[in-house]
């Protein structure tokens, strides 16, 4: 029988034998951004639509052809979140945290969702990674950021990631870019497409952004925009690069990073990976120094990254990178009878409460089919349970890996007894690992 309803196209199922993944990068990226001193976050996933296009931008392509929107009663429109640092800087203003002292820093892991084409490492429904600093104009500010993110990637095991930085300025010096930029492609304007042919008037620096072969080899002798800095922002450029030196961070400076929202001022930056192809980006960010006071609140400095996680998953995937192993079974418990069953429960019961794994049959198997069941969840430990085994009070405990069989007391002393016995063949199985690993020479 086919299946009647699949899942919606560009959206993921994570399974049960994949989800070890996602503790793996949930567990680095929190546990780093808080030894860096921020604190988690959580909001709606959707917002009213105009937060979106007072922050985004209405002239980007997530605003214009990307976002999920819906009308509700009284013609008020909501979307679902396409990014998390608007609906951040919006948690942060109305609930009045930038009075708790500053900078402040915030973290957060949640779903975005765009309507774009999927394609590997880029779906219509994907997961965020995003940090937040709001209150801090230094340069320092920026260096701490950045290696945060890097921290993440280098503790993920990735290779291969280069930094890619780049400043594009602030309202006092962009204007003068802009105007160049114009100059520069409407002599070419009619060989745009017709998405950067727009573009052109609204915001030209997207151009540069631009995925289309023909525009990106319009704009391969384009003005560059460190060229047109004013002194402040040069400044701002100069120190944090010597930062990231200090830092021992190396780094490309790449013009051409312009990131794909409005909000961004001065740095801008990218870990590129030359592994993914096409979608090489794993995480970029920089500063939006006016964000905080284009939402309604006081001028405030403020900057962050954004980082992908079924990229970075799909990343460590193709770089062969470790993940945390998936929990496996403790103790299967086997039982050959209804009263043996009832056993099965109260042992289970016991072994959970000091916070082991246990299964027990739940279907009715016989013996054999029960032993390929624990066999196919990798239990490391099983007990059978018949009538001799009630009688006695005692089983016979297998350790699946090595086969050895030991006897094991079923009343009091059951918690200890299977307690030493699990920290016993946690032990022998890091000795084979050793053993292993000298006669491999230490690989």
């Amino acid at each position: 029988m086919a299946l009647l309803i699949q899942r919606p196209k560009g959206t993921v199922d994570t399974i049960p034998s994949q989800v070890h993944k996602w503790y793996t990068v949930e567990k680095i990226t929190d546990d780093i951004a808080r030894q860096y001193g921020f604190k988690e976050i959580r909001i709606p996933t959707f917002e009213e639509t105009g937060l979106f296009v007072r922050s985004v931008g209405e002239a980007t392509d997530v605003v214009s052809k990307e976002m999920y929107t819906v009308t509700a009663a009284g013609n008020t429109q909501f979307t679902l979140r396409p990014e998390g640092t608007a609906g951040a800087m919006r948690a942060i203003l109305e609930n009045g945290i930038l009075n708790e002292g500053l900078p402040q820093k915030i973290f957060y892991r949640l779903s975005c969702f765009r309507h774009d084409k999927p394609q590997a490492g880029r779906l219509r429904e994907f997961h965020q990674f995003g940090c937040e600093m709001v209150g801090s104009e230094s340069p320092r500010a920026d260096a701490e950021i950045i290696a945060l993110a890097k921290d993440v990637l280098d503790t993920c095991g990735l290779s291969n990631i280069k930094l890619n930085l780049n400043s594009i300025g602030c309202p006092e010096c962009r204007p003068r870019y802009h105007q160049a930029l114009k100059e520069y492609f409407l002599a070419r304007k009619d060989e745009l497409c017709p998405t950067c042919q727009e573009r052109l008037e609204k915001n030209p620096m997207r151009i540069l952004d631009c995925k289309s072969p023909i525009c990106q080899e319009i704009g391969k002798d384009a003005p560059v925009v460190t060229d047109f800095l004013c002194e402040d922002c040069s400044g701002h450029f100069e120190k944090l690069r010597e930062y990231l030196s200090v830092m021992g961070i190396e780094y490309e400076i790449n013009p051409k990073i312009v990131r794909g929202l409005d909000y961004y001022t001065r740095t801008v930056f990218e870990f590129i990976c030359s592994d993914l192809g096409a979608q090489a980006t794993v995480c970029g960010g920089g500063r939006y120094d006016g964000l905080i006071e284009q939402l309604g609140g006081k001028p405030t400095p403020a900057l962050g990254f954004g980082m992908g996680l079924e990229r970075l998953i799909l990343t460590m995937e193709k770089q062969g990178c470790d993940f945390m192993e998936a929990k496996k079974c403790d103790l299967y418990v086997a039982p050959m009878s209804e009263d043996a069953a009832s056993k099965a429960m109260a042992i289970a019961s016991a072994l959970r409460n000091e916070g082991f794994f246990v299964e027990y049959d739940l279907i009715g198997r016989g013996l054999k089919a029960q032993m390929k069941y624990a066999d196919k969840i990798g239990a490391r430990f099983v007990i059978v349970l018949g009538s001799d085994e009630l009688d006695s009070g005692k089983a016979r405990l297998k350790n699946m890996r090595s086969g050895e069989q030991t006897d094991i007391d079923l009343g009091e002393g059951l918690v200890n007894a299977f307690s030493n016995a699990a920290v016993s063949e946690m032990f022998d199985g890091i000795d084979d690992d050793i053993t292993k690993l000298l006669e491999n020479g230490g690989k």
